[in-house]
């Protein structure tokens, strides 16, 4: 039997990122996150995190409330429906490369603040975001997350995760980029004046496999469907995961225990997880945490059932884990989450 997937939890760095153009306004940020089933006091405790459920239900109340897909980021709201008719216009490009110069001459359109460029040179693609004027944090998160969403579009056009060289991120905003490479699966550099990513110019070549009625059901799914890259189990950081997901209720495996069901040395299985920006005790770390954050949401699991299903022989000991990944106890992270009282950050 496999293992079920364990979703990458939210910081809630992101959260407070995508919430700077409704803070702007002087619109209701509490009553906006309680929409999204998310405490605002969790905006005072900065290890916390959502889950991706709670993240995509928040895109979807700031487009409504803003009227703006970008969300009140930019000078000027990118119109409802924008994101839709680009994808009926891309399902009917017969390669990604078509598809890509295609939606980028789309929102050349119908944006201000920056430019979506495709560059390519000696057999590697640039997808470049080029802001046409002073970048401020707003912009920089609008951009990023423009980026991150082209991304998923291109891969899913394909119907395959496209492998990236690296991603290209403003010197600027280097403190916001600790969850991009498990996002991308690629390293992260820093140049002055844009935000995008690279990959093999051959890539551009893949047919475009989706149809017309395979948008339906993407678009229904659509923001979740997005927030995790295709088929972004495959990587072996998700690998891993899954392979401690049955373990989780006992001692977890070594490292050179879960290189060999993997056929693997220590040594390789060092090397490609520092390649994906992982390490072995940060894999375990995270997945105990997004699964208990996953159980909190299950009212009829006590405390000490979910610190017994984590491997943990005492609920107090829990207790201190939970606080020391998220910065807010156990208790308090479930009290919020399940009633919307907000959650107390304790000393």
């Amino acid at each position: 039997m496999s293992a079920p997937i364990t979703h990458h939890t939210v910081p809630i760095a992101q959260v407070i990122q995508i919430l700077q153009g409704v803070v702007q306004r002087g619109l209701d940020v509490n009553a906006i996150l309680r929409r999204a089933e998310i405490s605002p006091a969790l905006l005072d405790s900065p290890l916390s995190r959502v889950t991706q459920g709670q993240y995509a239900a928040l895109i979807l109340v700031l487009r409504r409330v803003t009227r703006d897909e970008l969300w009140g980021l930019c000078s000027r709201p990118l119109r409802l429906g924008s994101f839709v008719q680009s994808c009926r216009l891309l399902v009917h490009c017969r390669t990604l490369g078509d598809a890509l110069s295609i939606g980028f001459q789309f929102y050349h359109l119908m944006l201000d603040d920056f430019v979506p460029r495709l560059v390519v040179d000696r057999g590697v693609v640039s997808v470049r975001l080029v802001s046409t004027g002073e970048r401020d944090q707003k912009l920089a998160y609008a951009e990023r997350s423009f980026c991150f969403f082209s991304y998923g579009l291109a891969s899913w056009l394909v119907a395959r995760r496209i492998p990236l060289l690296d991603v290209v991120y403003p010197e600027g905003v280097a403190r916001y980029a600790s969850d991009a490479e498990r996002l991308f699966q690629a390293p992260v550099h820093y140049e002055r004046n844009w935000i995008g990513f690279r990959f093999e110019a051959r890539w551009l070549d893949l047919p475009v496999v989706q149809t017309p009625q395979s948008l339906v059901e993407f678009l229904r799914q659509a923001p979740a469907s997005l927030l995790v890259k295709y088929r972004d189990q495959t990587s072996l950081t998700e690998r891993i995961r899954r392979l401690l997901r049955r373990s989780l209720a006992g001692e977890l495996p070594s490292l050179e225990v879960v290189g060999q069901s993997l056929t693997m040395t220590p040594q390789t299985l060092r090397r490609r997880l520092r390649d994906e920006g992982q390490g072995y005790q940060s894999i375990k770390d995270d997945l105990r945490r997004d699964v208990a954050i996953e159980y909190l949401g299950q009212p009829e699991l006590t405390l000490l059932d979910i610190a017994n299903r984590l491997g943990f022989s005492e609920a107090s000991t829990f207790h201190r884990a939970f606080k020391g990944w998220t910065g807010v106890s156990p208790g308090a992270y479930r009290k919020s989450h399940l009633s919307g009282v907000p959650a107390q950050t304790t000393p």
